[in-house]
């Protein structure tokens, strides 16, 4: 963020804060940060990311959609694939899923990423009906590894998942209880289902019982997909010549109006006037227009090919 005025940067940087401390507990009031800091830093790509993951985390789904497509071309990264495939799961739309799955370049794709856009895309196969064939696509090399990666209960648990999807119970169970074997930090109720499977009922698990399958394999759900920030981006990246073509062509995905009740929902003291004022003057400055001038143009929904179909200005 060194291409902001001081004032701005501090600014911009106590939301992101925000963001990250309250995107588990409080999605709605992370969001709401993350659009105060986009309200001033548009062109940060740290600043798209963390707007992105927080409407990931929210349900709000095109949002999601719309500002992490801009990280991606500002960073120059694909981290955040299996996402973007996850929100388009969430709304009725598992072929795209699908087809992130297919147009990914996996040899490119970290490990993990590239793990958890397989998971989701199974788990768009199961939404087509296709049981059979997410059975199919989880039997890969990284599922029998006998080294535990943080990825691998995730894996074994999607794969227990759809082979009791489509009646092999047994073969489930054997999966469960794998998932739970490596399961050390609890992302997964392996355990849980385990236990189901063998008859055994906990006191509470009835209530529990959906919201928890819910988190585990639907889609869209908080926590369905790990969504964190990328770590190794810096934080005064620029965007090239190109990104602020494409920023021009598709706006941040919400209205000037849910902007600015999302900035009315934080801390006043966290926007001042001063520092509106400063920003004001380095967009001037820099010969653009401020966010606060510039229409709307929806969710930046992607069409078939995977580029926005926001109209060209």
């Amino acid at each position: 963020m060194l291409s902001l005025a001081k004032p701005v940067a501090e600014t911009v940087a106590r939301h992101l804060v925000a963001t990250g401390q309250l995107i588990d507990e409080d999605p709605a009031e992370a969001l709401a940060h993350a659009l105060a800091a986009r309200r001033l830093a548009s062109r940060i790509a740290a600043v798209r990311e963390a707007v992105g993951l927080a409407a990931y985390h929210a349900g709000e789904w095109q949002t999601a959609i719309a500002e992490l497509r801009t990280y991606h071309r500002m960073s120059g990264l694909q981290s955040h694939l299996a996402v973007l495939a996850d929100c388009e799961r969430a709304l009725g739309r598992p072929e795209r899923a699908i087809d992130l799955f297919r147009g990914a370049d996996r040899e490119k794709l970290d490990q993990a990423v590239a793990t958890e856009l397989l998971i989701v895309a199974a788990g768009a196969r199961g939404d087509l009906g296709q049981k059979d064939a997410a059975v199919a696509m989880l039997q890969v090399p990284e599922l029998t590894s006998e080294t535990a990666e943080p990825w691998t209960a995730r894996l074994r648990y999607a794969y227990a998942d759809a082979l009791l999807a489509v009646g092999r119970r047994d073969e489930a169970r054997e999966w469960f209880s794998r998932a739970a074997d490596v399961d050390t930090e609890g992302e997964t109720d392996a355990a849980e289902r385990l236990l189901e499977l063998d008859g055994v009922v906990i006191e509470g698990d009835e209530e529990d019982e959906e919201s928890a399958e819910a988190i585990a394999s639907g889609p869209g759900a908080p926590g369905a997909v790990p969504a964190r920030p990328d770590a190794d981006l810096a934080d005064d990246t620029e965007p090239t010549d190109a990104d602020e073509d494409d920023e021009q062509d598709e706006d941040e995905g919400e209205d000037d109006e849910q902007d600015e009740a999302a900035v009315a929902a934080v801390p006043s003291d966290d926007l001042t006037d001063d520092d509106l004022a400063d920003d004001e003057a380095d967009r001037v400055a820099a010969g653009t227009r401020g966010d606060d001038s510039r229409a709307a143009t929806g969710g930046g929904e992607p069409n078939a090919s995977g580029e926005s179909d926001t109209a060209q200005r």
